[in-house]
């Protein structure tokens, strides 16, 4: 079983992570970690490079705990709700883990919910967590 969570670094994710943490462990399932940003010269290479660190550091983590995990940083020039979406197509994951972030009905319509595409578009069941 493939379980993929989409981390972004923030509370709401992290949450998710610990949730898939449990259920990779019940399943005994992979974890896929996957971040991902639009890339090119809007990105700050310093916030991605500490990223990358977070992301090696869970992953150490999880393998110490007995779970297989895998990271993957995207930056495709896709949204990033369309690069998870992609990416869970691509590897026939089972299973989504999102963490969802509470946001006004504006926020929503003027920037769009990376959740909530996730939630709409993907191939397989996708569990949300919220903080």
């Amino acid at each position: 079983m493939k379980i993929l969570v989409a981390y972004a670094d923030t509370t709401e994710s992290q949450l998710a992570l610990e949730l898939a943490k449990t259920h990779a462990r019940s399943f005994d399932a992979e974890i896929l970690l996957v971040s991902s940003s639009e890339g090119g010269k809007g990105e700050n290479p310093e916030r991605l490079s500490q990223l990358t660190m977070k992301l090696e550091n869970i992953k150490a983590d999880l393998k110490e705990e007995g779970t297989a995990c895998e990271v993957t940083q995207l930056a495709r020039g896709l949204s990033p709700g369309e690069d998870i979406v992609f990416f869970a197509e691509e590897n026939n994951v089972d299973l989504i883990y999102v963490g969802v972030q509470k946001k006004s009905r504006t926020s929503k319509l003027l920037l769009g919910s990376t959740a909530q595409y996730i939630i709409l578009k993907a191939p397989c069941p996708v569990i949300s967590v919220k903080s």
